[in-house]
């Protein structure tokens, strides 16, 4: 797995309020969302980004109104409810 270090200045931690440890979770969830919304990489992988299991990553997603659902139109998406 790939390890990549950022530099935040200690005045945004300050500003923030953020630890060290809160900055870094924030990055990782900022990234696995960006990675999700932006380039299509799985959950699976988006949630190995995040540090936290598939289905938390999924609840994470809903917290922050992005669904995992994606249909291309209306009329697809009332056929896959219809099979539910």
């Amino acid at each position: 797995m790939c390890s990549i270090a950022i530099n935040i200045p200690d005045e945004v931690l300050f500003d923030t309020k953020m630890t060290m440890e809160e900055a870094g979770t924030f990055v990782r969830h900022a990234a696995a969302i960006a990675y999700y919304t932006q380039s299509g990489v799985s959950i699976g992988y988006c949630s190995q980004i995040a540090g936290m299991p598939e289905e938390d990553f999924i609840k994470f997603l809903g917290k922050n109104q992005i669904s995992i659902f994606h249909y291309d139109n209306k009329a697809e998406f009332l056929k896959e409810l219809e099979n539910a």
